[in-house]
C-alpha cells in the first residue's frame, strides 16, 4: 500500500494536470489558427467588448498587463491577430498617443468559436471525473485562486 512518502507530490500532479489541459487547448486551437496566447488576448479583448462601461476595447498596456506579459510582447500578439484581421486598432480619443484594440467582427466570431470548442474540450477533459468529483474539485481549486486573477 502506497504511503505519503511514496505519492508524488501535490505541486507535481498539479502540474502534470496543467501540462494536460495545456496541450488538449494547444490541440482545440491549432485548428483556428490561433496560438494560446493569441486565444487568451482574443477572450480578453472579447470580454472587454462587452463591457457597458468601457471603451469596447483594451489599450496595449492594459492588454499587456492583463495576459501578465511586457508591452512589447503584446505588441507582437496584437500585431499577429491584426495580420489574420482578427483585431483593430483605433485611436484613443483620450489620448492621441494611444490605441484601444478591439475584435473585428471576425475576431468576435472566431473568440465565440473558441469559447464554445473550449467548453466542450473542458468537459470531456473532466468527464473522467463523476459529478461529485467534479464539483470538489471545481470548490477545492476556487479556493486556490486569488481574487486578482483572471
Amino acid at each position: 500500500m502506497p504511503n505519503a512518502n511514496s505519492l508524488p507530490d501535490l505541486g507535481s500532479l498539479f502540474h502534470r494536470v496543467s501540462r494536460a489541459v495545456r496541450k488538449q487547448t494547444s490541440l482545440a486551437l491549432h485548428p483556428h489558427g490561433v496560438t494560446p496566447h493569441q486565444a487568451r488576448a482574443l477572450m480578453l479583448l472579447a470580454r472587454a467588448g462587452q463591457d457597458p462601461a468601457g471603451t469596447g476595447g483594451l489599450r496595449n498596456s492594459q492588454l499587456a498587463e492583463r495576459l501578465r506579459i511586457a508591452a512589447r510582447s503584446a505588441t507582437e500578439v496584437v500585431d499577429q491577430l491584426q495580420e489574420k484581421q482578427l483585431v483593430q486598432r483605433t485611436a484613443d480619443p483620450s489620448d492621441r498617443r494611444a490605441w484601444i484594440i478591439t475584435l473585428s467582427d471576425r475576431g468576435r466570431e472566431l473568440a465565440a468559436l473558441i469559447r464554445t470548442d473550449r467548453q466542450l474540450q473542458m468537459s470531456d477533459f473532466f468527464a473522467r471525473l463523476d459529478a461529485a468529483d467534479q464539483q470538489t474539485l471545481h470548490r477545492i481549486l476556487s479556493s486556490l485562486i486569488v481574487e486578482d486573477e483572471d
